[in-house]
């Protein structure tokens, strides 16, 4: 008997108006899997994720975290299931008002009601497993580099251990060596872990670097998924034409003449 996918996403139907963003979509991500979802901009890897996260309610379709459909649940029974996630935003989206360890730790007292110095103290060992020392635990967001936030980012997604992961474009705003050393940090906590991933980013050369398998999503729907192992050798002629940024191929591009 197969096992229960972590994460899926049956005929997942989401529009805006008479625009069509997410068109039937199916996508499953197995316990321990790491999955990134590759596309262009306006393809619906953002429109997705909000609706796992609850932030977005599709017309119609299933949603399903350990074969539990969220898709209509209560914002109590939502909010319970939420809690075995984590998540790195894009620009890592700290509260400004808050130091660097309470940033950390803010999951840990604010949903799971730890003690500020327990939950301190696991900040601090986050922080050290993302690359970042104790001198920086009392310390601004404003005080860091855009890498440094990034990686507070990540070590505040880790502080629970969360079963789920969800990362969002992790790398945007990077260097490429700073890329590099975020995929490998997110590589290295989540093996550690454990935990299952789902990551959406226009990124191959990030995607190949964190994902066991890739899906390439286009108008709302996969075109191509396989091992992250094969996309370079799939012919599968969408991903030929993304990975290569073609403007010719079956990926059609709105331009906007004036």
């Amino acid at each position: 008997m197969a096992e229960t996918p972590k994460i899926e996403l049956r005929n997942i139907c989401k529009s805006f108006g008479k625009k069509v963003i997410l068109d039937n979509l199916n996508i499953s991500v197995a316990k321990g899997e790491s999955l990134v979802v590759i596309g262009g901009s306006g393809t619906g890897k953002s429109v997705m994720l909000k609706c796992i996260l609850g932030l977005l309610k599709p017309e119609s379709g299933q949603i399903l975290i350990d074969g539990e459909d969220i898709t209509n649940a209560s914002g109590h029974r939502r909010e319970q299931v939420l809690r075995k996630t984590g998540m790195l935003f894009q620009y890592a989206a700290l509260f400004d008002s808050l130091t660097v360890w309470e940033n950390v730790a803010f999951g840990l007292i604010q949903a799971h009601g730890m003690k500020r110095g327990p939950a301190k103290e696991i900040a601090i060992q986050k922080l050290s497993l993302v690359g970042l020392g104790a001198d920086l635990a009392d310390k601004r967001p404003a005080e860091l580099s855009i890498g440094m936030q990034k990686r507070v980012g990540l070590a505040r997604a880790i502080a629970a251990e969360p079963e789920i992961i969800f990362f969002d474009e992790p790398t945007t705003g990077l260097d490429p060596i700073m890329g590099d050393v975020i995929d490998t940090l997110i590589r290295d906590c989540t093996q550690d872990l454990g935990a299952t991933t789902l990551t959406i980013s226009h990124d191959m050369e990030s995607a190949q670097k964190i994902a066991d398998r890739i899906a390439l999503l286009y108008k709302g729907n996969v075109v191509w998924a396989g091992p992250a192992t094969d996309i370079n050798t799939c012919g599968d002629p969408y991903v030929e034409q993304f990975v290569h940024g073609d403007v010719d191929g079956p990926i059609k591009v709105d331009i906007l003449k004036p």
